[in-house]
């Protein structure tokens, strides 16, 4: 092997002149944490982008998550998809509740709403759905799940920064969504993340729980935990946020670039189609099939002999984990599309600043993997 590693991701950061005013904001002022001033110029900057009204930034989006459980004192049955980061069910069970697996949808490979009702108990309190590569959910569907058996229904929108459903933002769904600022994220904060909420008294309770549940001096309220994000993390998505737009159109092109080469090639199912309207391309993931001239694992360790670390995202299922899989959900007869996805999914190297020449090597490999 010749060429230089090619990761599955690589963080865009800001560059050193544009977070330098920032910087010596946080030095002249000594404010780091707390809601200083930075944090809530972050906040007021990102709702405006993401054309929402109320969010809660925190440190990190698996405690947005448990926050988000928190608030609602969800502690019964919470459904939830198998096909995510362990951090979904992570947080379940760190907030109380417990986990319930439902089978996914095999096209948007996020939970089916059929499924979701099917797995429904007296003890069922909440859904937890993902909105998977930034692909939104059967939102509607979910919905009406959730209204007619007065459910709560939470999203996991890591992977959604930015991402619009019929025109409107996807976050603003449910009763509250949570994305990630993690530095492998179309936007990023280092660590980071946000609750969307529906209103503002919703958001204050929010902030409380962020905050050890501390109304002021001498009040404390709730049992909350400290969530929140640093002035110097803020810092870095003021910087970074005036610059999405061209960052998820460089995503874009180099997703339509995949899609262009790949789509036709026997056994390679690309799963996001480029150039639909809101869509973030954070991820490029195929799905390997038996067509295909190696398997999932050969075409992966294919790649990474060259210097290509793609990822088998998500493998494996969450319910396949020792933590888990002695769930009565977890039964492999009851995720019959969730499992092969698992067994079938890669995701191809894809950031902004991805070279074309690292981009073909990649193409090539795929297209002559023998």
């Amino acid at each position: 092997m010749t060429n230089s590693p090619i990761y599955v991701t690589r963080p865009v950061l800001p560059s050193l002149s544009e977070i330098l005013p920032f910087l010596e904001r946080i030095w002249g002022s000594r404010i780091l944490t707390n809601s200083g001033p930075l944090l809530q110029q972050f906040e007021a900057n990102l709702a405006s982008y993401l054309g929402v009204e109320h969010l809660t930034v925190v440190c990190n989006a698996s405690l947005g998550l448990v926050l988000a459980l928190r608030l609602y004192g969800i502690t019964g049955e919470v459904i939830t998809s198998p096909f995510s980061f362990v951090a979904t069910c992570h947080a379940i069970r760190w907030a109380g509740a417990k986990p319930v697996f439902a089978d996914i949808d095999p096209h948007t490979l996020n939970l089916d709403p059929a499924a979701v009702e099917a797995a429904i108990t007296p003890q069922t309190q909440a859904i937890m759905a993902v909105h998977c590569y930034g692909v939104p959910c059967d939102t509607e569907g979910l919905a009406d799940v959730a209204r007619r058996h007065g459910l709560r229904l939470i999203y996991d929108a890591a992977h959604a920064f930015g991402v619009r459903k019929g025109g409107q933002p996807v976050v603003a769904q449910g009763d509250l969504s949570v994305i990630s600022f993690h530095a492998t994220k179309v936007f990023n904060c280092f660590e980071g993340g946000a609750i969307v909420a529906p209103d503002l008294e919703t958001k204050q309770a929010l902030d409380r729980l962020a905050n050890y549940g501390i109304v002021d001096e001498v009040t404390i309220t709730d049992v909350g935990l400290n969530t929140k994000m640093s002035e110097l993390h803020a810092a870095v998505g003021l910087a970074l946020l005036p610059r999405m737009n061209e960052i998820i159109a460089a995503r874009d092109d180099i997703a339509n670039r995949y899609w262009q080469a790949l789509a036709q090639i026997p056994g390679i199912h690309c799963l996001c189609p480029p150039g639909q309207p809101g869509h973030n391309s954070y991820a490029f993931p195929i799905r390997v099939g038996q067509d295909y001239q190696l398997s999932r694992d050969g075409l992966y360790n294919k790649l990474r002999e060259h210097g290509i670390h793609a990822r088998r995202y998500f493998y494996p299922l969450i319910s396949d984990l020792p933590a888990y899989r002695d769930l009565p959900s977890a039964r492999p007869e009851g995720l019959a599309f969730a499992r092969p996805a698992a067994e079938e999914i890669l995701c191809l190297p894809l950031y902004p600043d991805l070279p074309a020449a690292d981009q073909d090597r990649i193409i090539d490999i795929i297209s002559r993997p023998c």
